[in-house]
C-alpha cells in the first residue's frame, strides 16, 4: 500500500496527479462533494443558529467506504480539492467524514496540474482554511433558505416545479429589465450624408460632417435638403488633415467571465459548455508518449494576474518567435476589480510551448478551439502594444464639411496573435486614405442622404448578460453558468437568437418576488450580499451574522406571501389544432426543453406533440412532406420532414425553396461569420454572401 493518499475531485485530476507523484502516492477521487444538506428538507435549523444539518449525499455511501479504508491504511492523508471556496468546503467536509484534523497540515492546493506546481504544492500543506469553509457555507445556506422557503409558496400560488433564487431572480430581473426599455422605446429620425470622393483615379468615402466648422446634426430630411443646396458644383477642398500615431493595447488574459464572453462570441459556445471544456482541459488531456497533462490554469478565478515564471517562459517564446522588438515592455494586467477575489491567476495555458497546432491530434475539435482561444489570448496580452497610422481629412464646400477617417497598422504587436472580439461581430481594418495635403481639390461622385432611426438598447446575449452580472457585482466566477443554466431549464426565459427574452411565467414569477421580497431581486442588495460573503472569507465578519442579519427580514416576508400572495391560475395558451388520439384541443404548455404541445385532456389523454414551424420547402426525400423547423433537446434548430418516422430527412442547415441550378439538388443556407450564403449540398455552387 501506498504511504500517503491524496483526495481530488475527479478521476481525471487523479490520473494525471498519481504519474507526477511517484508510487508512494495513492490518489483518488471523491466524485465531487461527498456531503451536502438533504434534499427532501431544509437541512438547516433556524431556530438554534442556523445550524446545517449535513448527510452523506445518495450514491456516494460506496465512494466514502473506499476512502476511509484507503485513509486508515495511509501514513497521512492530503486533501487536494479545487483552490476555491467550493474545494476549501468539499476538504472539509471529507475531513469530517474520514475522521481528520482540519487543523492539521492536510490541505494541499495548485492552481495548474504540472508536476512542478503539484510537487510545490505538496512541500507546502496547509491546515483547513475555515474562513473560506465559512463564506461558502453562508452562500449555501442563504441559497437554501431563499430556495427552500420561497419556492413551496410558487408552487401553491402558480405552479409546480418554480424556483427562486438570489443571483438567478436578479437575471432574470435584468433581462426582464431590458425587454421593457425596448418595449418603452421610441425611435428618433436622423439621418446622414455620405460620398464616394475621387482624389486622381483613387476613391475614399467622407460623411457629412457640419457647416462653418461646427458639427452639426441631420434630424429631418428638410435639414439634409438645406445642407445639399449649400453644396455647389462636385469641387472639394482640402481644408485639415490630421496625421496622429495610435497606440492599441492588447487585453488581459482570461478571468472566467471573460472567457465566457468571448467563447460566446468567437466559438458560438454556451457558459455550461465552455465551463465543461475548460474543466477537462484543467484536469488533464492524455497527450501520448507525455501521458496526462493538465493544459490550463484552474478555471474560475476573477484576477488577471499572471506568475512570473510564466511571464518569463512567454518572453522567451514571443522573441524566438517573433522577435524581441514584439514582446511587450512590461506585463501587461489589468486594474483590479474592486469585486475580485485575486485568489489565483488568470486562466493561461500551463506551457505557452505547448503551441495549439502541436496538440490537434489529441484534442477535440472543441476542445482544440478553447486552448487555441486561451492560449493567443495569453501569449497576445504579454506582446508589444500595436501602432497604427490614423489620419483625419476636413473636405469643404461652400462651407459645408465633410470628413474623412482612415487607419492603417503600422506595426503589427499582440495583432498578429490575437485580437479581442465585441458584441456587435464588427472588424477593425486597414482603409487608408490617398495621399492628401491642405489646398488639394477632390471630387464627389454620389452624394447619399439616408434615413435612420435610433434603435433600442439589444437583448441580452449570454456574453453580455455575464458581463453585466460582473460589472453590478451579482454572482461570482463559479455562478454564472449554472444560473443561466437554471433561468431557461425553470422556463423563466427562452433563446431567440441567442439572445434572451423573458417568458410570461418569468414575468409573473419576478413580478411576485418584487412585490412581495424585495431584497431578493434587489440589485444592490445582492451585490452587497456578495461583498459580505468576501468579507467572511477574508475572516472579518462571523458568516451566522451575515445570515441573520438576512433572516430577521426575510421571516415577516415569508408570513406576509403566504397569507396575502393571491393564487395566479396560468392558463394554458391554445394551440388551434385539435388532438389527433381524442378530439380536445391541444395547448401549449412549457417543459424543460422549452414549449411543446399537449393536449388539455391530460391525464386521460396524454399525447404530445413538438413544436414545429413549416418553411414552406417540400421534402427532397420523400417529395410528400414538407419541411419543418424543430428543436433538439439541447434547444438547437434543425430541419426535419414533417412525415416523421416514415421520411427521416434531416438537415442542420436551412434548405431553400429552390433547386440547385447546375445538378438540381437541395439548395441550404449555410450561416458563416458574417452572414449566410446559399450552397448546394452535392455540388460546388455557392451564391453571393448576404448579410
Amino acid at each position: 500500500m501506498a504511504d500517503y493518499l491524496v483526495i481530488v475531485e475527479s478521476p481525471a485530476k487523479a490520473k494525471t496527479i498519481e504519474r507526477y507523484l511517484g508510487k508512494k502516492y495513492k490518489v483518488k477521487a471523491s466524485m465531487g462533494h461527498v456531503r451536502d444538506l438533504p434534499k427532501s428538507q431544509i437541512g438547516v435549523n433556524v431556530e438554534e443558529n442556523f445550524e446545517p444539518k449535513y448527510i452523506t449525499i445518495r450514491g456516494k455511501g460506496s465512494v466514502l467506504k473506499e476512502l476511509k479504508t484507503a485513509a486508515k491504511k495511509a501514513k497521512k492523508v492530503f486533501l487536494a480539492a479545487d483552490p476555491d471556496r467550493e474545494g476549501e468546503a468539499i476538504a472539509w467536509h471529507l475531513a469530517h467524514s474520514l475522521d481528520l484534523d482540519v487543523h492539521s497540515d492536510c490541505r494541499v492546493v495548485f492552481n495548474e496540474i504540472t508536476k512542478d506546481a503539484i510537487k510545490e504544492s505538496f512541500k507546502s500543506p496547509r491546515s483547513i482554511n475555515m474562513d473560506l469553509v465559512d463564506a461558502q457555507q453562508a452562500r449555501r445556506i442563504l441559497d437554501r433558505l431563499v430556495g427552500y422557503k420561497i419556492s413551496p409558496i410558487l408552487w401553491k400560488k402558480v405552479k409546480k416545479g418554480l424556483s427562486a433564487g438570489r443571483v438567478q431572480s436578479v437575471a432574470v430581473r435584468l433581462i426582464i429589465d431590458r425587454e421593457k426599455e425596448i418595449n418603452d422605446f421610441v425611435p428618433e429620425e436622423y439621418w446622414s450624408i455620405d460620398s464616394q470622393f475621387l482624389k486622381g483615379q483613387k476613391e475614399f468615402d467622407a460623411s457629412f460632417y457640419g457647416i462653418g466648422g461646427e458639427k452639426r446634426e441631420l434630424k429631418s430630411e428638410a435639414d439634409v435638403k438645406s445642407i445639399l443646396n449649400e453644396i455647389k458644383g462636385n469641387t472639394f477642398h482640402v481644408d485639415k488633415v490630421t496625421k496622429k500615431e495610435r497606440k492599441r493595447n492588447p487585453a488581459v488574459p482570461f478571468t472566467t467571465s471573460t472567457l465566457q464572453q468571448e467563447a460566446a462570441r468567437k466559438l458560438n459556445f454556451r457558459a455550461k459548455k465552455t465551463m465543461m471544456i475548460a474543466q477537462q482541459l484543467y484536469e488533464g488531456i492524455e497527450l501520448g508518449k507525455d501521458g496526462t497533462v493538465g493544459l490550463i490554469t484552474y478555471m474560475r478565478t476573477d484576477s488577471t494576474r499572471i506568475s512570473e515564471t510564466a511571464q518569463v517562459e512567454a518572453a522567451s517564446y514571443i522573441e524566438d518567435k517573433f522577435g524581441k522588438e514584439f514582446h511587450g515592455a512590461q506585463a501587461k494586467s489589468a486594474k483590479k476589480n474592486t469585486n475580485a477575489q485575486d485568489a489565483h491567476e488568470a486562466i493561461r495555458p500551463t506551457s505557452t510551448l505547448r503551441e495549439p497546432a502541436s496538440l490537434k491530434t489529441f484534442l477535440s475539435r472543441d476542445q482544440l478551439r478553447l486552448y487555441k482561444l486561451i492560449w493567443e489570448r495569453f501569449v497576445a496580452s504579454q506582446m508589444a502594444s500595436a501602432i497604427l497610422d490614423t489620419m483625419s481629412v476636413d473636405l469643404s464646400n461652400n462651407g459645408v464639411i465633410f470628413r474623412a477617417t482612415g487607419s492603417k497598422v503600422k506595426f503589427p504587436g499582440f495583432m498578429k496573435v490575437y485580437v479581442e472580439g465585441n458584441d456587435d461581430q464588427t472588424e477593425e481594418k486597414d482603409r487608408m486614405l490617398p495621399d492628401l495635403e491642405e489646398g488639394d481639390e477632390v471630387f464627389s461622385k454620389d452624394i447619399e442622404p439616408t434615413q435612420h432611426f435610433t434603435q433600442p438598447p439589444p437583448r441580452y446575449t449570454e456574453a453580455r448578460l455575464v458581463k453585466t452580472l460582473e460589472e453590478l457585482g451579482i454572482g461570482r466566477p463559479s455562478t454564472y453558468a449554472p444560473t443561466l443554466d437554471t433561468i431557461q431549464k425553470r422556463g423563466y426565459v427562452s433563446l431567440d437568437n441567442k439572445r434572451f427574452i423573458p417568458t410570461e411565467l418569468g414575468e409573473i414569477v419576478a413580478e411576485l418576488i418584487m412585490e412581495f421580497f424585495p431584497e431578493i431581486i434587489n440589485v444592490e442588495f445582492t451585490a452587497n450580499m456578495e461583498q459580505n460573503l468576501d468579507k467572511v472569507e477574508e475572516g472579518n465578519i462571523e458568516w451566522k451574522k451575515i445570515i441573520d442579519n438576512f433572516y430577521k427580514d426575510f421571516l415577516p416576508r415569508l408570513e406576509k406571501a403566504e397569507n396575502e400572495m393571491e393564487k395566479i391560475e396560468i392558463k394554458d395558451e391554445p394551440a388551434g389544432i385539435d388532438c389527433e388520439e381524442c378530439g380536445h384541443p391541444m395547448v401549449y404548455k412549457m417543459g424543460r426543453y422549452g414549449k411543446f404541445m399537449a393536449c388539455s385532456n391530460f391525464p386521460d389523454c396524454r399525447n404530445t406533440k413538438p413544436i414545429v414551424k413549416d418553411i414552406g420547402v417540400e421534402c427532397p426525400s420523400c417529395k410528400d412532406g414538407s419541411i419543418v423547423e424543430r428543436k433538439s433537446k439541447k434547444r438547437r434548430i434543425f430541419y426535419g420532414c414533417s412525415n416523421y418516422p416514415e421520411c427521416e430527412f434531416l438537415s442542420w442547415d436551412k434548405p431553400v425553396a429552390r433547386s440547385c441550378p447546375k445538378c438540381n439538388q437541395m439548395l441550404v443556407e449555410k450561416k458563416l461569420k458574417k452572414g449566410v450564403q446559399v450552397q448546394c449540398v452535392e455540388c460546388d455552387y455557392k451564391e453571393e454572401q448576404q448579410k
